[in-house]
């Protein structure tokens, strides 16, 4: 059995989930919602989906549960796209770390700014 399986399926994860959350999800409670990391489970059998969210603690809530309540639809969309023989559960949280939470908000800025890394 490949040892590194896990790591490539939580990269392919993070990768589709991102676009999907960024660009085709047109709930508007969530709001700036950043993939930040995925965690998959031995058996892959379920996906801990870490966000970097809003300032405000209410929009933190609002964005996990409209995330929670499209978890069907992610999941329906994440076996169309990959060629997984089981594509895991979705577990929604959010990644609230000071340091990651400063360098993601640096390169947000970055981008809507347009300007290349430094």
């Amino acid at each position: 059995m490949d040892i590194h399986r896990p790591e490539r399926v939580s990269e392919a994860l993070r990768e589709e989930l991102s676009e999907m959350i960024a660009y085709e999800l047109s709930d508007p409670r969530i709001g700036e919602a950043v993939v930040t990391e995925v965690l998959v489970s031995p058996d892959m059998r379920h996906a801990q989906v870490r966000l970097h969210l809003g300032k405000q603690p209410n929009e933190r809530e609002e964005t996990i549960q409209a995330l929670d309540g499209a978890r069907h639809f992610l999941r329906h969309q994440l076996a169309e796209r990959l060629n997984l023989f089981r594509v895991p559960e979705l577990h929604f949280e959010s990644d609230i770390s000071p340091a990651l939470s400063g360098r993601v908000e640096n390169l947000l800025k970055r981008v809507r700014r347009g300007r290349p890394r430094e």
